[in-house]
């Protein structure tokens, strides 16, 4: 797992597996902290602790997940007791759906030989409004939807670190992906809600993929944006993104072309 600091109050950790991020914020001159998302492997969550207190920084006040999906809710076999919090979709998401985060990560797990001593307990969940604000410390995190790759979500805002942690958005490896057929305009709605964040920020941290400062993230959003209008009018000949043409964007593009198929 590689660790780097993206500013004074904010830890970045990639995962060597998925490029997975999870994105540590403490608070300006404060105790607080913050954990966002989740490296994946088993023995990157064991360390994550000792991380926190290597750096000098408190066990988290609690976790924030940007969506529902498994490999971003992981945080809560590494402090099982710390609240875990999301978008009210996202809450919802989870509560109508018992135990599937933990058989997605069952089946993962099996399918790459992987050992874990802890499972997932997803635990206290709190939802939380978006749009709206977290406080950490005496400042706040800002929360905006973002939906469309699921119906779920939020990114988060770190406006004094001037730090966009996108969720599954405006990654440099991975093309748009689809839950529902209704994906498009969500997803395009939401990278219109991001758009104006990326002049300010420094650094763009995608749920997936490199780390990226806002003019690349926005060279990824038009890109994005050019992909999921082809997709709507042309189906399966739409063309993808010209870095993100590989065999496995291919694959995820026919997923994508088969739920807009009626």
């Amino acid at each position: 797992m590689k660790a780097i600091s993206l500013h004074p109050d904010v830890i970045l950790l990639t995962s060597q597996l998925l490029q997975a991020h999870c994105t540590i914020i403490h608070a300006p001159a404060g105790e607080e902290v913050f954990v966002i998302d989740s490296p994946v492997l088993a023995d990157e969550l064991e360390l994550l602790p000792s991380l926190l207190e290597q750096a000098s920084l408190q066990p988290p006040r609690g976790l924030l997940a940007t969506h529902g999906d498994w490999d971003h809710l992981l945080g809560r076999i590494a402090f099982p007791q710390a609240p875990l919090g999301c978008a009210q979709r996202t809450a919802a998401r989870l509560r109508a759906e018992p135990g599937a985060a933990q058989r997605e990560l069952r089946a993962f797990d099996e399918e790459l030989l992987i050992e874990r001593d802890r499972p997932l307990s997803l635990g206290s969940i709190q939802a939380l409004a978006v749009p709206g604000r977290c406080a950490i410390g005496e400042v706040e995190l800002e929360l905006h939807p973002a939906e469309g790759h699921t119906p779920d979500g939020m990114a988060v805002w770190i406006p004094w670190a001037r730090v966009l942690v996108a969720g599954d958005y405006l990654s440099a490896v991975e093309i748009p992906t689809l839950s529902e057929p209704e994906g498009v305009d969500a997803y395009l709605a939401t990278l219109a809600r991001l758009r104006p964040l990326l002049a300010g920020a420094e650094h763009v941290v995608p749920g997936h993929g490199p780390v990226l400062d806002g003019a690349r993230a926005l060279t990824i959003l038009e890109q994005d944006c050019a992909y999921l209008r082809a997709l709507r009018q042309r189906g399966a000949v739409a063309e993808l993104p010209v870095q993100r043409r590989n065999p496995a964007q291919r694959r995820l593009h026919g997923e994508n072309v088969a739920t807009l198929q009626p």
